[in-house]
């Protein structure tokens, strides 16, 4: 999947990492941890774990440093899908619950119901299909009750491809 759009958006973000700052024409100039964030974001989405391993270790460095809890929580929750797609499946649950339990105490639904997602596609991808199952009727209830029908149809397709 890291193909297409995808791909694309994470070159053009990767070749801004090389510009210099400011000052620029209009308004101001993506920071590095903005810009690690993205492509962390689309590297997940796409489960480009190249690209994982090459950017979840800065976003988390960058994150600690400024005390960017959100930020730190995406980083947990990309950690969690680099360790699924290595097989390291107790290591992924332990960063997606992490960054599950930030998301929910900071009241970030959305956040919260896409780590719910990604927890449902673990414990899928562990054999678990009740367990699965039952982290995305949760997501889904969070992406109702916001009115995030993408992300609701996201989760509702996921569960409908558990067997």
């Amino acid at each position: 999947m890291a193909e297409g759009e995808f791909a694309l958006v994470s070159k053009r973000l990767e070749a801004s990492l090389e510009l210099s700052g400011q000052p620029v024409k209009r308004g101001t100039m993506a920071h590095e941890h903005i810009v690690n964030m993205m492509i962390v974001e689309g590297a997940v989405i796409s489960e480009d774990l190249p690209a994982l391993e090459k950017f979840v270790p800065r976003l988390s460095e960058l994150a600690d440093r400024d005390r960017h809890l959100p930020y730190t929580a995406i980083a947990q929750r990309a950690q969690g899908v680099m360790h699924r797609l290595t097989g390291a499946h107790d290591e992924a649950r332990t960063a997606l619950n992490a960054a599950l339990l930030v998301f929910e105490e900071a009241g970030m639904d959305w956040q919260a119901g896409r780590t719910l997602t990604e927890l449902g596609l673990l414990e899928s991808t562990r054999g678990d299909q009740e367990a699965a199952e039952a982290l995305y009727n949760r997501a889904m209830d969070i992406f109702e009750r916001i009115r995030a029908k993408p992300a609701f149809d996201r989760a509702r397709d996921a569960m409908n491809r558990l067997v």
